[in-house]
């Protein structure tokens, strides 16, 4: 089979869209707790606007560059971008049909409301809106009007703003204002007037209320009711909430740059700046009013959301963390310690024991924490090294690197600088860590670093010893208890020899003759990708069994597809299990129904990336910081480490074994590009993420009371 051709791939952008879909799928699902819903539809807000922000922004510039290329699905950048824009109406609409269908009413039912679109308010709710205006919002507004000496104003990307068109009261219009058609038809000089809605003061606020219900409302909402206070001598025509999303997608020449700090510092201030490219407006928005918004941001129709209901969704998220609402919400879960350390162990002397798989959020992020902190304060470590990609507002690992450097110790640190919407936080860590004496290396020139690697380097009575980290996610406290990752602790010398390569080539220019057992992009992981998938394809030509599972992120890179395609063809079982992008397509010709692709969304981002090749019977597993993307294998440096102790080797094909049988969060592709629930009727019902939580709770307790001396076996809630 020729697997070149361009209908046997999905364009990157949809797939993207399909997958935010499928958490919107989440809001909708009845059986989640109601403020869990309100998350899942603030999560697809969020996941929208950075895609504007990012990938349409993108494409953008391709258009206006007249990039002619076409994607692996042979689709122009203009056929993108008119695809994108019907999939992404529509998904708006699926959102706010979400809220204002399924969501507010199960609220109201629970006696708790919203209001929305200027609904009744009571007398005693007008009398509070009206004070709370005037006491807290009225001081810091800063109406803007446009004229012919005020132009129109930049607003800042993803604000809140109410615009208004005004009309004197005594004049009939503002001379010298903005020339708009008027309802009747007739030219007249009216003019247009923006107040941003203030982000520092809170969005959602509390009425009173005196039946045992609760009552909010917006900030924008008060506002717009009180506007008329801020144009004391003038008729408001109209006036209705808008907000614009503006190209964020820096463009750094890393080439040319005399500092890389000081470039992406430059850059970050013009992304409020960037170009306009979605304009969301109240649905009932009068079309003069929006056709002047267009003409001033340069906007096509396409590139209109009208919107109805309340801007913005991504304040659901402010709402769920409010206090008060517990009940509606997934019992919080907490991660346990690791049935593989003994805390009364220093974290070195418990490595030596053995090698450690972590696997996050269900086992804590501690050890990983512990591991920089005791090597910042122990006599006998002589170096520590890592590379940090994200990182907490308020990270213990940054201060842990600091104090090590602050007692003598050789800290060297990567700082990925070229984080995405993270660069303004790196620059920030990357300084900070340099008052302290570190030495910070920004990453390596037209590469992003996004390997998770940490080094110590440690003298012991037998000389000296490295001690090594290998994860698949962020070293980042916060999002670990809310991303599923693998980490790996070891001492094992080969790999110890290869994370000190790693760090050589980051730092300077040396690359090592041969690899122990690391394999590493941008060079050489690719390729190690191919040869692991035709061994498998040589087995099964050969009448072995052969099977392959992959557990990623996002599946996008054309070669691997094409390569995944040839080994299904040969009779190569194939199990992917994708959260997000897949560009691949089930039921090709050829492959013989041998690749299922699954996606699992529940409460807990999907983030691992594991490997497993069944090898003739010769398992092979890995985990490795890349995705199946292109970016990931030809951009960036990236590791790839083997799991080869047969205990944690079965601990990692328990973890697939068990998100292939999920029949509640996942959802299958199917070959017409739709992803559907898999039918559970008749099967035991298998929820991946809540069984991996009841496990690391059945397997922690026990042994963390033995240590106590006592001896308790948990029952897990139901309803966790």
């Amino acid at each position: 089979m020729d697997y070149s051709k361009y209908e046997y791939y999905r364009n990157r952008e949809l797939s993207w869209l399909a997958f935010d879909r499928r958490i919107l799928g989440e809001a909708r699902d009845k059986t989640n707790p109601l403020f869990e819903r309100l998350k899942f539809l603030s999560i697809t807000a969020s996941n929208l606007d950075e895609f504007f922000m990012v990938r349409v922004g993108s494409l953008t510039d391709m258009l206006d560059a007249g990039y002619t290329k076409k994607d692996i699905a042979g689709m122009t950048v203009s056929e993108q971008l008119t695809a994108i824009s019907e999939a992404a109406h529509e998904l708006v609409e699926g959102q706010y049909n979400t809220l204002n269908g399924m969501l507010l009413p199960a609220l109201a039912s629970q006696s708790i409301t919203i209001l929305t679109g200027h609904e009744a308010m009571t007398d005693e709710e007008l009398e509070f809106a009206d004070r709370y205006f005037q006491n807290n919002i009225y001081p810091v507004l800063t109406p803007m009007a446009v004229d012919s000496s005020r132009p129109f104003p930049l607003i800042l990307n993803k604000s809140l703003n109410i615009g208004a068109i005004l009309e004197n009261k005594d004049e009939g219009v503002i001379a010298a204002g903005k020339k708009e058609k008027s309802k009747k038809g007739k030219d007249d000089d009216a003019v247009f007037a923006t107040v941003q809605v203030p982000s520092v003061l809170p969005r959602i606020i509390e009425l009173p209320s005196h039946d045992g219900g609760r009552r909010f409302i917006f900030l924008e909402e008060i506002i717009e009711r009180n506007l008329k206070k801020l144009f004391l001598n003038y008729e408001i025509r109209c006036s209705y909430p808008y907000r614009i999303t503006r190209n964020a997608d820096l463009s750094i020449d890393e080439e040319d740059a005399d500092d890389l700090l000081l470039e992406i510092q430059k850059q970050i201030k013009k992304r409020q700046w960037g170009k306009a490219i979605r304009l969301e407006v109240e649905k009932s928005a009068d079309k003069h009013f929006v056709k002047l918004l267009k003409k001033e941001l340069g906007l096509e129709d396409e590139s209109v959301y009208r919107i109805s209901g309340p801007l913005d969704l991504t304040v659901m998220m402010k709402f769920y963390s409010m206090a008060g609402f517990e009940k509606f919400k997934s019992k919080p879960y907490t991660p346990q310690p690791s049935p593989q350390i003994n805390p009364q162990l220093s974290i070195f002397e418990n490595i030596k024991n053995g090698d450690i798989l972590l696997h996050h959020p269900y086992e804590a992020f501690d050890p990983v924490v512990d591991f920089v902190r005791q090597a910042a304060s122990d006599p006998d470590v002589l170096a520590i090294k890592q590379t940090l990609y994200r990182v907490s507002g308020n990270s213990p690992i940054i201060a842990a690197l600091a104090r090590a450097a602050d007692n003598g110790k050789q800290v060297s640190v990567l700082v990925e600088l070229k984080a995405r919407f993270d660069e303004e936080n790196n620059i920030n860590w990357a300084r900070m860590l340099e008052k302290s004496g570190c030495h910070v290396i920004y990453g390596l020139v037209g590469l992003k670093t996004h390997s998770k690697i940490t080094l110590v380097v440690r003298r012991e009575e037998d000389g000296i010893r490295r001690y090594v980290h290998l994860g698949t996610g962020n070293y980042n406290d916060a999002t670990a208890k809310i991303y599923t990752d693998i980490g790996l602790l070891t001492c094992n010398p080969l790999i110890g020899e290869d994370a000190t390569a790693v760090f050589n080539m980051l730092s300077g220019y040396s690359e090592p003759l041969a690899w122990n057992k690391l394999t590493l992009a941008p060079l050489w992981l690719r390729k190690s990708f191919y040869e692991l998938i035709e061994i498998e394809k040589k087995h099964a030509l050969e009448g072995r069994k052969a099977h392959i599972i992959a557990k990623v992120n996002s599946l996008s890179d054309k070669d691997i597809i094409a390569a995944l395609y040839d080994a299904a063809a040969a009779g190569v079982k194939i199990d992917l299990i994708i959260r997000g992008i897949c560009c691949l397509k089930t039921g090709i010709p050829g492959t013989n129904g041998n690749i299922t692709v699954r996606s699992i969304v529940g409460e807990f981002l999907e983030h691992c990336r594991i490997f497993y090749f069944y090898n003739d019977g010769m398992e092979e597993i890995y985990c490795a910081s890349a995705d199946w993307m292109s970016r990931n294998l030809d951009r960036r440096v990236e590791i790839m480490f083997p799991v080869e102790k047969q205990e944690l080797k079965d601990r990692l094909k328990e973890i697939l074994d068990v998100q292939l049988k999920d029949n509640i969060k996942a959802a299958l592709l199917l070959p017409d590009g739709s992803y559907v629930k898999p039918d559970g009727r008749g099967r035991e019902q298998v929820m991946a993420q809540r069984f991996f939580c009841e496990e690391a709770v059945s397997k922690a307790v026990p042994y963390v009371n033995e240590l106590a001396g006592r001896s308790f076996t948990p029952k897990m809630n139901p309803e966790l």
